[in-house]
């Protein structure tokens, strides 16, 4: 029975993908339907950019402040990446849960990694795109990228892929409808789990002599 993050009421999605996949797509699509997830914000070192805002995009600090709170422990995961620091602050993730928040991650398989260390219930969801060539088509459409850029997205993408096996569920987005179906699913099921039940209904199952933990 799973008691790990017993008292948390809130949920702990993460969802991981290749570049092009689609993930930001059904990810903003799920948040516009489910009024009871909410986007995990990143703390970064790096500068805001023209017409962010601090608190929306990100939360910016500075890199003395990082590494403090690194070193505290304060971040459920966090990377350099390109000189700059980005991070997922686990006290606001938690206090966020407590209070029947469900909170969603969207970041990398590394990250997930370090995340479920953490919270080993999260449920981890990883994006396929239905083969490389629509993968491929995909990044092309999109025009952000130049053609070398694409090269080097398509080439990491067949070791990010392989990390699918450590995700709870993985979902190909061939049909985008059919594809935020099956996630609207996995939060369905994910908030009916033994923990979060008992612990957003804990005066009904107190009635019902449902026990949270075994005697």
């Amino acid at each position: 029975m799973a008691t790990v993050n017993a008292g948390f009421s809130g949920s702990l999605f993460v969802v991981a993908a290749p570049s092009g996949a689609g993930k930001s797509t059904l990810v903003n699509a799920l948040l516009a339907r489910e009024p009871g997830i909410k986007l995990s914000i990143s703390t970064t070192t790096r500068a805001p950019r023209p017409g962010e805002q601090d608190g929306r995009e990100y939360h910016f600090t500075t890199v003395e402040d990082f590494t403090a709170r690194t070193a505290a422990g304060e971040y459920l995961e966090w990377a350099e990446v390109h000189g700059n620091y980005y991070g997922t602050s686990r006290l606001v993730v938690e206090q966020q849960m407590k209070l029947g928040t469900d909170i969603l991650l969207e970041i990398d398989w590394q990250g997930a990694h370090q995340v479920r260390r953490q919270f080993p219930d999260m449920a981890g969801i990883f994006i396929v795109p239905p083969s490389i060539a629509a993968l491929e088509e995909r990044l092309y459409k999109r025009g952000q990228d130049e053609p070398h850029v694409i090269t080097k997205r398509l080439l990491a993408a067949g070791g990010e892929i392989a990390h699918a096996r450590e995700f709870d569920y993985v979902i190909i987005n061939e049909e985008f409808d059919v594809a935020l179906d099956e996630m609207r699913a996995i939060v369905t099921a994910t908030r009916c789990r033994f923990a979060q039940q008992a612990a957003r209904n804990a005066p009904l199952f107190a009635q019902l002599g449902i026990h949270a933990q075994q005697s």
